[in-house]
């Protein structure tokens, strides 16, 4: 595909059945497989690493976290000289970039787990493999940008490195719990990028080129997983949907967590006292808010599927994810 400008890409809505059509799933899967053809990115074909404007300077003031975000508004923060505040919110982009490479290692090797199982001529196995190699591409991204940092970043720890070997093998068990985890990883930082895109606060160059580029194909694979959930979910057994309705919450919170609040090591790095951790995302309602909305999308899913009893609403209450308004 012929490069273009950064300027010249849009930030699509999610992908979904063509409006006044009949369009069937398959029918969905099969056009998600062509824009992956006629839509697609390379990380350094489509990226000008080099250029002057996308170099990364730690001290640049549009790394800052402004007050509209739950730390950058903080007493604290604004108290820190300008070098160190550009600093902790370069090394907090960073990190969920780590972060990202980690989990769609996850999610690839889930998906190839999960095309062994498709039977001859299924519309998902091309799908499948276009998805799995525009994630190799984003994490070719997120890794790039990891290193021109200069930080030394960290991603998962040692047990959620562990625990997530697990989720590799559902692709292969139990798809529909495997696309959950999907969900439960790529909601949450496509709505945080989708709302960095579309605020007026100014955006690196090479940050906002990689957040375009990233949301542009999560318009597919987001589409994909909830329509394969949708396909899906209904012809599970009584047993297996009861364990999707009581791990929901459990893969949601933890996940939507890991996306939007600083990791230990930027905490250790920074110094950041506990009472500023509780004051921006333990104890503050507009973290709680911005995590409701940023899951509003899969909860609402959730309970299309039937997959929210009145059991699990108390794990949903415990995570912090649960709006008493009707999710829409």
């Amino acid at each position: 595909m012929t490069a273009e400008s950064a300027s010249a890409v849009q930030v699509p809505d999610e992908e979904r059945l063509l409006p006044g059509t009949k369009e069937s799933y398959a029918g969905l899967v099969r056009r998600l497989s062509h824009q992956s053809v006629v839509k697609h990115y390379d990380a350094y074909a489509d990226i000008d690493w080099d250029a002057p404007e996308n170099r990364i300077d730690q001290n640049d003031s549009r790394w800052e976290l402004h007050a509209d975000d739950v730390l950058g508004a903080t007493a604290w923060y604004q108290s820190q000289p300008a070098d160190v505040r550009a600093r902790i919110g370069l090394h907090m982009f960073a990190t969920f970039m780590k972060i990202g490479v980690e989990f769609e290692s996850v999610l690839k090797r889930g998906l190839l787990e999960f095309a062994g199982k498709l039977p001859p001529g299924a519309p998902e196995l091309r799908y499948v493999y276009h998805e799995v190699i525009e994630e190799a591409q984003h994490s070719l991204m997120f890794n790039e940008f990891v290193n021109r940092t200069g930080l030394h970043v960290s991603g998962l720890n040692r047990l959620e490195l562990l625990l997530s070997r697990r989720i590799v093998h559902l692709g292969h068990r139990f798809p529909e719990l495997f696309f959950l985890f999907v969900l439960g990883g790529e909601d949450p930082i496509d709505h945080v990028q989708r709302t960095l895109l579309r605020g007026d606060r100014p955006v690196h160059p090479l940050l906002k080129r990689i957040m375009q580029i990233h949301v542009t194909e999560e318009a597919r694979h987001l589409c994909f997983a909830r329509h394969y959930l949708r396909e899906n979910v209904h012809r599970l057994s009584r047993t297996r949907r009861r364990i999707l309705a009581g791990r929901a919450p459990f893969i949601l919170g933890i996940m939507a967590q890991l996306m939007m609040r600083p990791s230990r090591d930027v905490i250790r790095a920074y110094a950041i006292p506990r009472a500023v951790i509780a004051e921006a995302y333990t104890k503050n309602p507009r973290h709680q808010a911005n995590t409701v909305a940023a899951l509003a999308k899969v909860r609402a899913l959730c309970e299309e599927l039937d997959i929210i009893t009145p059991g699990s609403v108390r794990l949903w209450r415990w995570f912090g994810i649960w709006d008493a308004a009707p999710a829409v």
